[in-house]
């Protein structure tokens, strides 16, 4: 397998990949020769976490885009005229698949004639030369780097490159997304480059962005992981009022975007990928009124639908913190259960914004203790199926059971676990085994025997010691009776006379 194919598969997530195989599969079927490309490519090449899945495909992306909406994806936009189709592909990935074209333009500055070509003329005709590169996806070439305008080279001096003079002419937009690069990526701009860019703003050629691809960049920057950098660097630029004048003037609300910044670390430590693009949108115009809000994205070319969503997504998260604090919550499971099908960028957007300690403290216990209770359960199930339980509805009644439990702090240990399942599922404990009665050896014998021998002769001896003891003690303390006296004195006298009849005989 090539390096960079490798080097992709390593780096996508299971639900990435199983769409990236999807879409060689739909192509390979219609006849399509498919590539990845752009940002998908870029941040492969720089380490950066892959976010979109972006393909190229010779061919009509329509066509796929709807076979694999039978799949479960959902088409989000479609540009009929460019034969752009923006995706959300199943397994919550986000990407689009476009079709490869040329722009040609006859005059510069005018409207491009849009013809349908080859990879590699759809790669010359792009903005900068680090989105200029692609891997092909097709069987005979699988994994194989296109790279005709050198766009690597650029990426390892970490310089933005434009790929003409009449880059920024063509389409003055690419004034607003050349600084986005650079800021985002940390890279500067290559000095040709810049004498192009100083000359556009020179004749005032961001006056002439369309509202519409104004607000295409400012989806952009909602989708940034750190939008205040590329803010700032449209703000320098004096370019922020090619966006909206009423946001130049008031400028972004940086102070919300760096609370959400911070929020979207904390999601990313908890093992999550947090697409938060409506509640930045929401922080960059914090600092505008409400009417104002709806004013810049109806100027900006928000679908209706797309700005109701925007513009209503506070309610609806100060919606969903009034039931997580409610009465109904009380019980640490119905909190889990509710914060689990609670939408990820409600979630942040609370963490954020909120001052309802109730909520704060469910959702932290949500993300860093109860989520890694869940992710344990198969142990409980392998421990109740091991007690004899077959699996089936009152099997997962019981799992469940036991995790409400394990959530208010019960069933840590494995001893305490099985004592829950077995009254649970009332499997009683197995009778225990009596134990035979084994005859000891000789040896075992004469050993005892002599144990017993030795203890019994202690005992006597610390009997007799005892009685010893008592006799003299009561030899003391009771004075000698008459009679003994006389007894005494006559065994003494008896002892004196054989003493002398023996020292006669001798």
């Amino acid at each position: 397998m090539p390096d960079y194919m490798f080097l992709l598969e390593s780096r996508l997530s299971p639900e990435q990949r199983a769409v990236m195989l999807r879409v060689q599969e739909l192509s390979a079927a219609l006849g399509f020769n498919v590539y990845l490309t752009g940002g998908t490519v870029r941040d492969l090449v720089t380490g950066a976490s892959l976010r979109d899945l972006d393909f190229t495909v010779e061919g009509n992306p329509s066509k796929i885009a709807h076979e694999l909406e039978k799949g479960g994806a959902k088409i989000l936009a479609e540009d009929e005229k460019l034969r752009h189709v923006e995706v959300l592909f199943a397994g919550d990935c986000e990407g689009s698949i476009s079709a490869a074209r040329d722009d040609h333009y006859v005059r510069p500055g005018t409207r491009p004639e849009i013809r349908w070509s080859t990879i590699m003329e759809d790669l010359r005709r792009r903005d900068f030369s680090l989105n200029a590169i692609a891997i092909s996806l097709n069987p005979a070439s699988r994994g194989l780097l296109l790279d005709p305008t050198n766009g690597l080279s650029d990426i390892e001096r970490a310089e933005v490159r434009a790929l003409t003079i009449h880059s920024f002419t063509n389409q003055p937009v690419r004034l607003l997304r050349v600084l986005r690069f650079a800021a985002r990526m940390g890279f500067k701009i290559e000095q040709r480059t810049q004498e192009w860019f100083d000359l556009a703003i020179e004749r005032n050629l961001q006056q002439t962005i369309t509202p519409e691809d104004a607000g295409g960049e400012l989806r952009a920057v909602a989708r940034e992981e750190r939008p205040s950098v590329v803010l700032k660097a449209w703000e320098e630029h004096e370019l922020l009022e090619a966006v909206n004048l009423v946001l130049a003037k008031k400028h972004p609300a940086y102070d919300a975007i760096g609370r959400l910044m911070k929020v979207r670390e904390d999601l990313f430590t908890a093992g999550f990928r947090p697409r938060l693009a409506a509640p930045m949108l929401l922080a960059v115009l914090g600092r505008l009124k409400d009417r104002e809000q709806a004013n810049v994205l109806s100027k900006a070319g928000f679908r209706s639908a797309e700005s109701e969503a925007a513009l209503g997504f506070e309610e609806e998260a100060l919606e969903a913190q009034k039931e997580l604090v409610g009465r109904k919550m009380n019980a640490p499971v119905d909190a889990f259960r509710f914060l689990e099908k609670l939408p990820l960028d409600q979630i942040a957007y609370l963490m954020a914004e909120s001052n309802k300690s109730a909520a704060l403290s469910k959702i932290r216990a949500f993300l860093n203790k109860w989520r890694p209770v869940r992710n344990a359960l198969p142990v409980v199930a392998a421990e109740l199926e091991a007690l004899g339980m077959p699996r089936g509805a009152k099997f997962d009644q019981i799992v469940e059971q036991v995790f409400a439990m394990q959530l208010t702090g019960r069933g840590k240990t494995k001893e305490e676990r099985e004592k829950i399942l077995r009254k649970l599922s009332g499997i009683k404990e197995p009778p225990k085994k009596k134990e035979k009665e084994k005859k000891p050896s000789k040896g075992v014998d004469k050993a005892h025997a002599a144990a017993a021998m030795g203890d019994a002769a202690h005992k006597k001896h610390a009997a007799a010691k005892m009685e010893a003891t008592k006799h003299a003690a009561k030899g003391k303390s009771t004075p000698p009776k008459p009679h003994a006296k006389r007894a005494a004195r006559a065994s003494h006298g008896k002892s004196a006379a054989s003493s002398k009849k023996s020292h006669a005989r001798k």
